[in-house]
């Protein structure tokens, strides 16, 4: 069992395959060219996998593959395979744009992947095209009934933009709740990437806007989940992920790999260990001792609290947000 120096429980690894993407979203990299870390850099699916194997063997049973754009790195279903085949019974997901997604839906069920989120923050072909700045809707839109179609979960993710896209908020609710999805709005994480001047809805912004359709009642958050939950009158569920609160740190239970190895044990964080050259050497114990050392390192909480209004300079794309 992997326990931080705070005395939670880790059980569940986020690992970014590629920090490549093939959107420009205003509220992650708008600015950066269309370049990428070389391969040579990038850890190769056979060593993430020897240290995915000292994860799970240590107590991590939950696995979200990330980017960047994750199905940008060819053959992710063979690595999903190779955990899937470690052990079963973990919890396989992947976070995606969707734009990919409709020519590889069945592979990834397939290879053992059980579910996904999508982006999805606008239901007009202009207001995605603005905010990812390319035209994307119907290949996401498309993506998401292939994956529907082949039997996996699909949650939906929409970050609400002041001025932008916080007039569609209940109409992606309505699509996501149409098609048996739930849907988690989530405020915009400032960032010194993003677009400038870009604002985010509140959660209670969110609420109010969902409320002029919906009368809703609190849930609460499940299990160590970011998501705070709701339930409209008709018995439809959905979530708000609010960063700028402390109260799902208290249970956070997860750690990020990228795809370089630097091992993250907090989004907002900048500090990280590096299990490259362990994994590359073939080094298992080291790459257990850097993994305990980063946990006992993991912090109490992260610095996006109203008081401290601090803006990242992590970039979300290396991380998978």
């Amino acid at each position: 069992m992997l326990i931080d120096g705070h005395g939670r429980r880790v059980n569940y690894l986020r690992i970014s395959v590629t920090e490549r993407c093939n959107f420009r979203c205003q509220y992650c990299m708008p600015e950066k060219p269309f370049s990428w870390v070389p391969r040579e850099n990038l850890l190769s699916f056979e060593e993430l996998f020897e240290f995915v194997r000292v994860a799970v063997d240590e107590g991590i049973d939950k696995i979200r593959i990330t980017g960047g754009e994750p199905l940008l790195r060819e053959d992710l279903d063979r690595f999903i395979a190779m955990i899937n085949g470690h052990k079963s019974g973990l919890d396989l997901a992947l976070t995606t744009n969707g734009f990919l997604l409709a020519d590889v839906a069945f592979r990834l069920k397939e290879a053992g992947l059980k579910r996904i989120n999508v982006s999805i923050d606008s239901l007009k072909p202009e207001v995605a095209a603005k905010i990812a700045q390319k035209d994307v809707l119907s290949r996401v839109l498309a993506g998401v009934e292939k994956a529907l179609e082949a039997g996996l979960s699909v949650k939906v993710n929409m970050v609400p933009l002041k001025g932008i896209n916080e007039d569609e908020i209940v109409d992606v609710m309505e699509y996501a709740k149409a098609r048996g999805m739930t849907i988690r709005y989530i405020e915009y994480m400032e960032n010194v990437h993003a677009k400038a001047g870009l604002k985010g809805l509140t959660g209670k912004e969110i609420l109010f806007k969902v409320k002029q359709r919906y009368s809703i009642r609190k849930i609460g958050r499940e299990g160590s989940s970011p998501a705070f939950n709701y339930v409209t009158d008709d018995g439809y569920r959905f979530g708000v992920i609010d960063p700028h609160k402390h109260d799902f740190c208290e249970s956070c239970n997860r750690i990020r790999l990228t795809a370089e190895g630097h091992l993250i044990p907090c989004l907002y964080f900048d500090e990280a260990m590096s299990i490259r050259e362990a994994v590359k050497s073939g080094d298992i114990k080291r790459a257990t001792e850097i993994l305990r050392e980063v946990l006992r390192n993991k912090p109490e909480k992260n610095r996006w609290s109203e008081e401290d209004s601090e803006e990242s300079s992590r970039a979300f794309y290396e991380t998978g947000g």
